[in-house]
């Protein structure tokens, strides 16, 4: 695997300040899975009572720990996650259930659980047989030295990939209290969500009942992390979760997401997730140009996503904005393989707020000198009118296609 020498352009100055989330509390340890000299496992313990919800990859060839996941999601309640980086556990047949079970049974065994409260992850390298006493080795430091607080540590030991540790907060009043939601993350490339990112996790001391909980998250995930692309690979991890503790105290009769008492909560948590998934795009393998892309006049929002996902995962469209390149003509040839209906005279496309085509063909006023000072920048907006007269709407989010993009991916065995 290329070493990491540099830090994405896109990348936040610094790292937010998370304050400690009530019943949460985590620890990064050095184990050996496939890096040297770094932390590679997260162990997270959660306080008796913590509600649990996640949305998991919709691969075909999911690993071990999301099945794992799957299976354990509805019992609705978590005391711990372990998260190992190095070794995505994915396509290893019965060692790779075996070691799944493993870990679980002991970090059960650690806390005093139940072994379908123990929640895993692994991301890295797909095929390579997990050795589970590697990370069962680590566990007992790792849930003695588990404390409130951690967070840098937690989001640096989940890194591949990754250039920098992703992360955002953020404080709401629920029910007259005020309640905290945290969040970590972590994906830089094989991104194209069909629920999530590679791995996400939110925190919070919040008491939300379980199927209140599990319907905000996938809300959520629909506008996020299922919005976004790197280069348009569904990981076989994807996993995003979400934990609440209830340390807070405030009441949980909610019957479902739409309780009015939960409108502002439930902003909070979606700008938390939002936070996140932009993050890992920013954090694009090779990325050099953050791309908005703003899809309307579709005949449904499921059709102007598609449309938009269309643009944002072609190679060509991609290359050209890393290139620097306005060429619109690449945008008029994503639409149109999209599969969704687009009245080719009636498209309009803005870049950068430009008008560059309407009505079928080249806009008479436009001139490319205008849009050149916004392609040379970091932050790229597409607007696309696709002239159906429907009232679909969507945006979407990706990054450009560079030549680091290859060499990463190349030398990632290696």
């Amino acid at each position: 695997m290329a070493e990491i020498d540099h830090v994405s352009p896109l990348a936040p100055a610094r790292f937010p300040d998370l304050p400690e989330v009530g019943g949460v509390g985590m620890s990064a340890a050095a184990a050996g899975v496939k890096y040297r000299g770094r932390t590679d496992v997260l162990v997270c313990v959660l306080d008796e009572g913590t509600i649990a919800a996640g949305v998991f990859t919709q691969s075909k060839t999911a690993s071990a720990p999301v099945e794992w996941c799957r299976a354990n999601i509805a019992n609705g309640r978590a005391r711990a996650l372990v998260v190992n980086s190095g070794n995505a556990n994915a396509f290893t047949g019965k060692r790779g259930l075996a070691a799944t079970r493993e870990t679980a049974k002991q970090t059960a065994k650690l806390i005093g659980c139940n072994q379908n409260e123990v929640f895993l992850a692994s991301t890295g390298v797909i095929g390579e047989p997990l050795d589970a006493s590697r990370i069962t080795k680590v566990l007992g430091r790792g849930v003695k030295r588990a404390a409130p607080g951690n967070w840098p540590q937690a989001a640096q030991a989940i890194m591949t990939t990754d250039t920098f540790p992703k992360a955002a907060t953020a404080r709401v009043r629920l029910c007259g209290k005020w309640v905290t939601i945290n969040g970590i993350a972590k994906g830089s490339g094989m991104i194209a969500p069909d629920m999530a990112t590679m791995l996400a996790y939110v925190f919070t001391d919040a008491a939300i009942p379980a199927p209140v909980l599990q319907e905000i998250l996938a809300r959520s995930a629909g506008k996020s992390f299922n919005c976004i692309t790197v280069d348009g690979d569904t990981s076989t991890s994807d996993t995003l979760m979400a934990f609440a503790t209830g340390a807070t105290g405030n009441t949980q009769d909610f019957e479902n997401a739409d309780d009015p008492r939960l409108k502002q909560f439930i902003k909070a948590f979606d700008e938390v997730v939002l936070g996140l998934a932009h993050q890992v795009v920013r954090d694009g393998e090779g990325a050099e140009k953050f791309v908005t892309i703003d899809v309307c006049g579709a005949e449904d929002d499921t059709a102007a996503r598609r449309i938009g996902m269309s643009i944002a995962n072609s190679p060509l469209v991609k290359t050209a904005i890393a290139g620097e390149d306005a060429n619109w003509g690449r945008i008029v040839m994503a639409v149109g393989k999209s599969g969704e209906a687009a009245n080719r005279d009636r498209l309009k496309i803005w870049i950068g707020g430009v008008r560059v085509a309407v009505r079928g063909e080249r806009d008479p006023e436009y001139r490319e000198a205008s849009v050149v000072p916004h392609m040379k920048g970091q932050n790229i907006i597409v607007k696309v009118d696709v002239g159906t007269g429907g009232k679909g709407k969507s945006t979407v989010w990706t990054c450009d296609l560079t030549e680091r993009y290859i060499q990463i991916n190349a030398d990632y065995r290696s």
